[in-house]
């Protein structure tokens, strides 16, 4: 365990023994998938959910407490900016990249930044609230384009965009099925898996021999996530077609 994840463990007991002692909720920034999947190998006297904005966020924050010792429910304090060129004919093409790049230029800090959705060249950005209104005020171009902000609901076909795919695989391992999505060789996708590079829901995966259950959704760093419908039949050479849904 390195100093970094000392110090996370840390965090994590002490926001959990505040809600357990006080009460009432307590909540992380903004964890990636590394963290969460520490988070989840923990036994901490209160329950942590995972919250993003969305259904099927990546980046989430962590909420230590409950409705029942609260005595009322939580509201995770997350906001959804909306970034949109001034005038479209004179836009670049912007990229995740771009609207993150620009974010961090102003000074915001990457944990009170969630997910950023691209949709066309407007970014739907998922951030703590204390942070929403300085990128609304203070954010007037994203590359060479000058932009708006504005809070706003995220669009539903938006957030929720993904393409199923059919692969071939030899077995449910999960270096196979990584391999498969992502066209990796078995030998890449392992390395991917013993660097701690793939999570499955939220875990950390050091193992490409582990199985998939159905639903489940996995992360690689640096290539994406895709979720695991299950097994579509059997071929004739004894090989398995398996269905995904891949977050795009």
């Amino acid at each position: 365990m390195g100093e970094d994840d000392s110090k996370l463990i840390a965090r994590f007991c002490e926001l959990a023994d505040r809600a357990d002692r006080t009460g009432l909720y307590t909540n992380t920034k903004f964890l990636n998938a590394a963290e969460q999947s520490v988070l989840l190998r923990l036994r901490l006297p209160v329950k942590a959910d995972l919250w993003g904005g969305y259904e099927n966020a990546e980046r989430r924050i962590a909420v230590f407490g409950s409705e029942e010792t609260a005595g009322y429910e939580f509201t995770p304090p997350i906001e959804c900016v909306l970034i949109r060129p001034a005038n479209e004919r004179f836009a670049d093409e912007l990229t995740h990249r771009d609207f993150l790049g620009s974010l961090m230029g102003l000074g915001v800090t990457r944990e009170t930044l969630g997910d950023i959705i691209v949709d066309g060249n407007r970014g739907y950005v998922f951030c703590l609230d204390t942070v929403a209104g300085f990128i609304c005020d203070s954010l007037r171009e994203v590359r060479r384009t000058s932009v708006r902000c504005e809070r706003a609901e995220p669009p539903k076909q938006s957030v929720n965009r993904v393409e199923r795919r059919s692969c071939t695989v030899a077995s449910e391992r999960l270096d196979a099925i990584v391999s498969a999505v992502w066209k990796l060789s078995r030998g890449e996708a392992k390395t991917l898996c013993e660097k701690e590079l793939v999570f499955i829901d939220s875990r950390v995966s050091a193992k490409g021999g582990a199985q998939l259950n159905e639903g489940a959704v996995v992360s690689v760093r640096g290539y994406g996530r895709f979720r695991f419908l299950g097994i579509e039949r059997e071929t004739k050479k004894g090989r398995l077609r398996v269905t995904v849904e891949v977050f795009v």
